[in-house]
């Protein structure tokens, strides 16, 4: 396994910043964004259910018609060289006995068939008592829009280190962009909706110096 300094890794993260002018003539190699995605395909999920999708916006005519409803890419819309669109899966699929789960337990994880049942039972245990998960269909989208955002944060650091800027995007009409993704995108509304964007390209200026707490504000040993 390919391993990096810990000054190297300080080196990444202290480069990393939310850019928000990109070179808009400059792009990224599309192997290079493929690998970007297989990270984002990689990243963990809770129960290993990867209730994520991505839609890479590459068309003018698309990124134009979501200008008007995402105020936090004014800039990143028209020049970033990918741009990135995570969807959440919603409730109806994520909820324990959906016909999705079943999917994944089967199809993906290659579960034993005496397996499978304890595991859906294991899983509605979290939904219904550790969670509280089902209480309405907003808890769960939110529930799954968590984890997508662990997948945006890999696909970031990864960009970080291979010198490549981003910025993610929460700036956005969120039933607006949703009626957008049914209407031009085709997207069935009702299985995923929008969860947050991402901008990916590279920067024209030089970022700012980094402003965050410092370490022992945010931490406590026990």
């Amino acid at each position: 396994m390919t391993t990096c300094t810990a000054s190297e890794v300080l080196t990444v993260m202290n480069e990393r910043h939310a850019c928000k002018i990109m070179d808009g003539e400059k792009k990224i190699p599309e192997e290079t964004f493929q690998t970007l995605l297989e990270v984002g395909r990689l990243s963990p999920s809770s129960f290993g259910y990867e209730p994520w999708k991505f839609l890479v916006v590459q068309d003018p005519k698309l990124r134009a018609k979501l200008k008007p409803l995402t105020w936090g890419a004014q800039n990143t819309l028209d020049t970033a060289s990918h741009f990135v669109m995570i969807l959440a899966r919603t409730a109806q699929s994520m909820r324990y006995d959906s016909d999705y789960i079943q999917h994944m337990m089967r199809d993906i994880h290659h579960l034993p068939e005496a397996h499978i049942a304890k595991r859906q039972q294991f899983y509605r245990t979290f939904q219904e008592a550790d969670f509280n998960l089902l209480e309405s269909d907003r808890a769960m989208f939110d529930w799954a829009c968590k984890q997508t955002y662990i997948t945006l944060a890999n696909m970031m650091t990864l960009a970080a280190s291979m010198g490549i800027d981003s910025c993610p995007v929460e700036g956005f009409q969120q039933q607006a962009v949703n009626e957008l993704l049914k209407t031009d995108f085709g997207v069935d509304t009702d299985t995923f909706q929008i969860s947050v964007m991402c901008a990916f390209g590279y920067r024209v200026n030089p970022p700012k110096p980094k402003t965050r707490q410092p370490l022992e504000d945010i931490v406590q040993w026990f």
